[in-house]
């Protein structure tokens, strides 16, 4: 059960993040510097459904991350990194909801989308590993590497 939680949670981080980035890439009237990569990247047509993608998509994608990164805890409680995570889509929600109506929470939202992107990549090149606790580890184990 905690391998499939430990997959679980590094393929949906993955995926929620790059959502996200790809919802806000379809939303040039929101996000133009972001939707501008995404005309560059060949996303253009995605201005399209724009109305969807900032009502609809991107909060999804943003609760899916605090979701799955709040899970994360349980799979290798380290409590820096389960902070980091959850900080990225909890910006990005606040962003999109209460502080929508001013005009610097774009800068918010680049930031979460940045530091969700930024988490996935610490995660894919150097993943979370269970801490255990000293009572939970088998001591034996560790005094036979130091002799």
């Amino acid at each position: 059960m905690a391998h499939f939680l430990q997959l679980f949670t590094r393929i949906g981080d993955k995926t929620s993040s790059l959502g996200a980035l790809i919802s806000a890439m379809g939303c040039a009237m929101c996000f133009p510097a972001i939707a501008s990569l995404g005309g560059v990247l060949g996303l253009g047509f995605l201005s399209r459904w724009e109305g969807l993608f900032v009502s609809t998509l991107l909060p999804f994608f943003g609760w899916l991350a605090l979701i799955i990164n709040a899970l994360g805890w349980f799979s290798h409680r380290q409590w820096h990194r389960s902070l980091t995570g959850v900080l990225g889509p909890v910006l990005l929600l606040l962003s999109l909801y209460p502080w929508f109506k001013y005009s610097w929470s774009t800068y918010v939202t680049y930031s979460a989308l940045g530091l969700m992107v930024a988490v996935s990549l610490w995660d894919i090149f150097s993943p979370a590993n269970r801490r255990c606790n000293t009572g939970d580890c088998n001591t034996n184990s560790t005094q036979e590497g130091s002799t």
